[in-house]
């Protein structure tokens, strides 16, 4: 197999060998210019990723998450899908019936409708703006879960080392009860339901990202500007 290529059966499915964001880049910067009759697309779609990406902790090591933000802040509207499904490869998935096929099927619902609401003629996002949705388990019975606006703070997680004695390894864990920093609601509504615990509840969560990390006008932030005013000059 070559770095970069695609499907020998299919010329609209393209690899690259490299990590998710790099492959945004490549998509971007040599697939579409080179073979599609266009360079800038409307919309990147990263995913759906077997696995979710729930709370602003995972959502920080997410590969699918890093594919969505190459694309946000080259000024491209993104959306990232993070299911709950297994790990299968994608030509392994030949019946309708597979967990994958169902949340291909929920992602592309939710696409399709997120477009069909738009404002015309202008982006589909604001610029700097993306969405993460996460799916929850499918099954024969919930193919079609409900769509829930979220935020990332809110039941989320975030990790712990734990060791192996036998093995000297170390492993990880679920931090128990949530820890305070990762759930902290500094940015957005404080009033709606934390990602993590709509999915756990067997609904989808949409919660809308910013590639804008500086802290909000807030009085804390502004009592942190003054603290370090006396050695840190401010160029305003």
């Amino acid at each position: 197999m070559t770095q970069v290529g695609h499907d020998p059966k299919d010329s609209q499915i393209w690899y690259y060998n490299g990590t998710p964001a790099a492959c945004t880049f490549v998509a971007l910067d040599y697939v579409l210019p080179k073979f599609a009759n266009f360079s800038v697309p409307d919309l990147v779609v990263t995913g759906p990723n077997y696995g979710t990406n729930l709370g602003g902790f995972v959502w920080t090591l997410s590969g699918t998450a890093g594919a969505a933000y190459a694309a946000t802040n080259r000024g491209i509207p993104a959306i990232a899908i993070s299911a709950s499904n297994q790990e299968v490869p994608y030509f392994e998935v030949k019946n309708r019936t597979n967990p994958a096929t169902w949340a291909a099927q929920a992602s592309v619902k939710f696409v399709e409708n997120f477009i069909a609401t738009s404002p015309k003629n202008g982006p589909l996002l604001p610029l700097g703006y993306g969405v993460s949705v996460n799916l929850p388990v499918l099954t024969k019975k919930n193919q079609n879960p409900d769509f829930v606006q979220t935020r990332f703070t809110g039941n989320a997680h975030v990790n712990e080392a734990v060791l192996d004695k036998e093995k000297g390894t170390f492993t990880w864990a679920n931090i128990k009860p949530y820890a305070a920093g990762v759930n902290a609601c500094i940015n957005g509504d404080c009033s709606l339901p934390g990602e993590t615990y709509v999915v756990e509840n067997g609904k989808a969560s949409v919660s809308f990202y910013t590639v804008d990390y500086s802290a909000p006008s807030t009085v804390y932030t502004k009592s942190l500007i003054q603290r370090v005013a006396s050695f840190v000059s401010s160029d305003k």
